[in-house]
């Protein structure tokens, strides 16, 4: 037994070999030499790359994306042209490369769910097929689906020539898929509200239309209130035990102001046509960009089908023979009872999943779409010479798309998990 230590008794005094020889200190001392060596060691590389550019006649900066880009995009959002600036020019790659990656991950996530769920059906065949969808594409380098993609939309489809010869004819008279991409409706308000024009003359000018402002304002003005009327449900369905019908409250106000708002604006629809050798009129969607989109989704697609495999699995068989014992059908116990719990394991792998569609999306110089590497990290490089700012820039890009995806999925995550009582 040990001894008390007598009341009174001197403390031992700090001494300068207690930071090796005592437990107490010894951690710390360790951790503060690992980070000065490591911050001693990225001092040495940075001044030693700055020294390096200076002799290069390349000092670090950023000027560079100020000056004339001098080269086009062919594929954008925004206004452009060739004597925009560098920085636009990144500007217009950032937001195709966006616009890739919020249409693939929504694809990929409709796919994956039906597919995930169809490769559970008792149906031998259907689960076989299922299963060579997954095995294939998830077996195969993504790069070469884009190309193959690519290969099968430019030999397959018409040139637009045959659509004036009678050999192809447009679908529902109104959309025409060509050998140099898919023409679609483009829609026009003939009361347009204009645009608002942001950040003035800066290379990240960009203008919003207010016609689109007004829709959104509507529609969310409509969901907010159906939310509302599903709220009141609730407690009426807790204070009397029946639940009013509603949806088809809840229906109209998600979907009569958008409308009465497009009424009011004049939305029509221009069709595209054909006029001299291509069409005229109408949103083009260029075969880089379908060939990236389809080929990223039907790819990620296989590994979200897994995980909503086995987060399905994961709910206990109880749940799915109450669930049927209540009455409830197979599409409503998946729907009602199974997926909801589902969710809690399905949620944390498929942020990964998104974050690799939007890192893979970088692929996309390979088939000709201009994000934010063919632009940033291509074309602006090359001409500008300035490879490590460019790299540096795209690096911080991503990051930051990154980061935001996995906050935005993170925050969905801690809303649909269990809540302990």
């Amino acid at each position: 037994m040990a001894m008390a230590e007598p009341e009174g008794a001197p403390k031992e005094s700090f001494r300068p070999s207690m930071l090796i020889y005592d437990t107490r200190y010894r951690a710390i001392t360790i951790q503060v030499l690992v980070l000065a060596g490591v911050l001693a060691l990225i001092g040495w590389l940075v001044n030693n790359t700055l020294h390096n550019l200076e002799i290069l006649g390349k000092p670090l900066g950023f000027g560079f994306l100020f000056e004339p880009a001098s080269y086009d995009i062919n594929q954008r959002l925004i206004e452009y042209n060739s004597r925009d600036t560098h920085l636009r020019a990144a500007f217009v790659g950032l937001l195709n490369t966006l616009l890739v990656a919020a249409a693939g991950c929504a694809l990929a996530t409709i796919i994956g769910l039906f597919v995930g769920v169809l490769r559970l059906s008792k149906n031998w065949l259907v689960g076989r097929l299922m299963t060579v969808y997954v095995e294939g594409f998830r077996n195969v380098p993504v790069l070469l689906w884009i190309l193959l993609t690519m290969a099968i939309l430019i030999d397959t489809a018409p040139r637009p020539a045959a659509f004036r010869k009678g050999e192809a004819s447009m679908l529902f008279d109104a959309i025409a898929i060509t050998n140099r991409g898919i023409y679609i409706p483009e829609p026009v308000f003939s009361r347009s509200l204009g645009n608002i024009h942001l950040f003035g003359s800066s290379s990240l000018r960009f203008d919003v239309s207010l016609d689109l402002v007004a829709i959104l304002v509507a529609l969310i003005a409509g969901i907010i209130a159906s939310i509302l009327v599903r709220r009141w449900a609730d407690r009426v369905q807790e204070e009397t035990g029946d639940r009013p019908t509603t949806w088809h409250i809840r229906t109209a106000l998600v979907v009569v102001p958008p409308v009465l708002v497009l009424w009011a604006l004049g939305f029509h629809l221009v069709y595209p046509e054909l006029k001299g050798f291509n069409f005229k009129g109408g949103i083009h969607l260029r075969n880089s960009f379908i060939a990236l989109w389809l080929a990223l989704s039907l790819y990620t697609a296989a590994f979200i089908a897994e995980i909503v495999r086995a987060g399905i699995q994961s709910v206990p068989k109880g749940q799915t023979e109450a669930a049927l014992a209540l009455g409830l059908s197979g599409g409503q116990t998946m729907r009602l009872v199974i997926l909801p719990q589902a969710l809690r394991v399905i949620i944390p792998p498929l942020i990964s999943q998104y974050l690799n569609l939007t890192k893979n999306s970088s692929l996309a110089i390979a088939v000709g779409y201009m994000d934010i590497t063919g632009t940033l990290g291509g074309i602006t490089l090359n001409q500008t010479g300035r490879e490590l700012e460019s790299i540096m820039l795209l690096m911080l890009v991503y990051l930051a798309i990154s980061l935001s995806i996995s906050s935005v999925m993170n925050w969905y995550n801690k809303r649909v998990k269990l809540k302990e009582r």
